[in-house]
């Protein structure tokens, strides 16, 4: 079975004829009705029922049809992937990303990527969620992957790729403490003034019904928690940090809980990613969805 067999088969179907296919197709009516005839041989059915007016499927030319319809379909989707793939193979991408991550472990989706298509150039910007989306906003990266905080401007579209959950960091063997208000009296550590977490923090406080005393503010989830280890003081934290290796601290969840927001990939609404972006930004969806990308907690 030949696909030239079967578009000349949908031809005479659509066509209601032997004639109408010949001058659809532009071929001789001898050639239609001798390909139509080969096919109906292989298969050993009959397809068209015909009369010296008109000609009509027959049932097992219905089937056909239907299965024709499908193939044409799959034949399309094929030679779209194709051209995407040939595009892939070459480009550059430019992708923001914060050290909170929920469960996906960066590294190994860069990886993952790098494998699949080592002709794309991959940069990687880390930072705070409002510098890289300012960064996207200036087109000086094509993707930031981070908190989606709910002020995130209209103009931007995130993909909710995994939770976040914060939890309490105290120092090795500090008094037990399971709610915010409970450590009112203790000096917090936490990210800058306009940070997603600082703002989080004096949220919760306010609602918890004090005023947090910050002496120490860094810009890393990973220098916090190094400040915790060595007795400065308290903080929120988001749980794949505080759970990750690193120096020891005493984690406690918070109750009432104090919600985090979820991980995205974002981008412009109104700015098209190219072939490369858009293979990068399906790639890290799907390692998201991927047990085996967690992080080791």
């Amino acid at each position: 079975m030949e696909l030239r067999q079967l578009d000349t088969f949908a031809a005479v179907a659509r066509q209601g004829g032997f004639t109408r296919a010949a001058e659809h197709l532009r071929l001789a009516q001898s050639a239609v009705s001798a390909q139509v005839r080969a096919l109906e041989a292989e298969l050993g059915v009959a397809l068209f029922a015909r009369t010296t007016r008109r000609v009509t499927l027959t049932e097992a030319g219905s089937l056909l049809l239907a299965r024709y319809d499908r193939i044409q379909s799959e034949v399309a989707g094929a030679r779209t992937d194709l051209t995407e793939l040939t595009s892939v193979l070459r480009g550059r991408v430019t992708v923001g990303a914060t050290a909170v991550l929920g469960h996906l472990s960066l590294p190994a989706a860069l990886a993952g990527f790098h494998s699949l298509y080592p002709g794309v150039d991959l940069s990687l910007r880390s930072g705070l969620i409002a510098t890289l989306v300012a960064a996207l906003d200036a087109g000086e990266t094509d993707l930031v992957i981070g908190p989606r905080h709910d002020d995130l401007p209209p103009r931007f579209t995130a993909r909710r790729i995994a939770d976040e959950h914060l939890v309490l960091a105290l120092p090795p063997g500090h008094r037990s403490a399971t709610s915010l208000a409970a450590l009112r009296d203790e000096p917090f550590i936490c990210l800058p003034t306009g940070s997603g977490l600082h703002g989080i923090l004096v949220a919760a406080a306010s609602a918890a019904g004090f005023t947090p005393r910050i002496p120490f503010e860094t810009h890393s989830a990973a220098a916090i928690r190094d400040l915790v280890s060595a007795g400065l003081g308290v903080a929120l934290l988001a749980e794949s940090a505080a759970t990750r290796p690193g120096p020891a601290i005493d984690i406690h969840k918070p109750h009432p809980a104090i919600p985090h927001p979820p991980i995205a990939v974002i981008h412009r609404r109104d700015r098209p990613l190219s072939p490369a972006a858009q293979a990068l930004r399906r790639h890290v969806i799907d390692r998201a969805a991927t047990p085996d990308s967690r992080a080791v907690r």
